[in-house]
């Protein structure tokens, strides 16, 4: 028989442990390739279940459900459009999560650089430009802006000044391109390969471009100016 006296968990140890529970439900809700693939399409704009699940090829129920855990911890939230459900953003902070988590990765996984470096094709790959190098050199003007998201989301909203790319058409554009201009390409995102491997491609090519820090919805989130194909709109669209 084991006489040793362990004292109950305070009450402070107990609320504790509770409220990291708590925390650590978001972590628990990010563990999901899935989940954070539809946090970067919501960040592009809000979408209903049937979109969302078609962008990221999963089945709707199995969609849906990934939705819902997103929405039980406050990183999405939803809205009634007749029968369908509108999933959004809850707010910018899950863009800065999201960027957070690139950055971590980037800095302390040693296979996220391989994979960068595979995308780059052996051709060092600098470092991103931050979006207030972008805005600086857009309003100079002496730089080629390139979106290479597909030309829905273009449309719907883009850095103003920059030029539809889609990553099939990159080369083909890469043919009206000055070389002596350093070309800026972005994307969706932190976690959108679109811009790494237009950049690697266009680097082959023998222009000098680079990534971009976040993509669209970062640079909206920083009270920036947004263009759709016909005008140019607030930072909210």
């Amino acid at each position: 028989m084991n006489d040793t006296y362990e004292p109950a968990p305070s009450m402070s140890t107990s609320n504790k442990l509770a409220l990291i529970d708590e925390y650590a439900s978001i972590a628990r809700a990010l563990a999901s390739p899935h989940r954070m693939r539809l946090l970067e399409q919501l960040a592009q704009g809000e979408k209903g279940v049937d979109a969302l699940a078609e962008k990221t090829e999963l089945s709707f129920a199995n969609c849906s459900q990934h939705l819902q855990e997103l929405r039980r911890v406050g990183l999405v939230t939803s809205r009634r459009e007749g029968k369908a459900a509108i999933y959004r953003l809850t707010d910018d902070d899950t863009l800065r999560l999201m960027a957070l988590i690139q950055k971590i990765a980037r800095q302390n996984i040693d296979r996220v650089d391989e994979i960068l470096d595979g995308i780059a094709g052996g051709i060092e790959r600098p470092e991103p430009v931050s979006r207030e190098v972008l805005a600086e050199r857009l309003a100079a003007g002496d730089v080629v802006v390139l979106d290479i998201r597909p030309p829905e989301e273009f449309a719907a909203g883009h850095i103003p000044g920059a030029l539809s790319a889609p990553l099939d058409e990159v080369g083909q554009l890469a043919e009206s391109l000055d070389p002596s201009t350093p070309i800026f390409a972005y994307c969706r995102g932190p976690y959108c390969l679109y811009a790494d491997r237009a950049a690697a491609e266009l680097r082959q090519r023998g222009f000098d471009a680079r990534t971009v820090e976040g993509g669209l919805p970062d640079w909206r989130a920083d009270g920036r100016p947004v263009a759709t194909v016909d005008r140019a709109v607030d930072a909210v669209i």
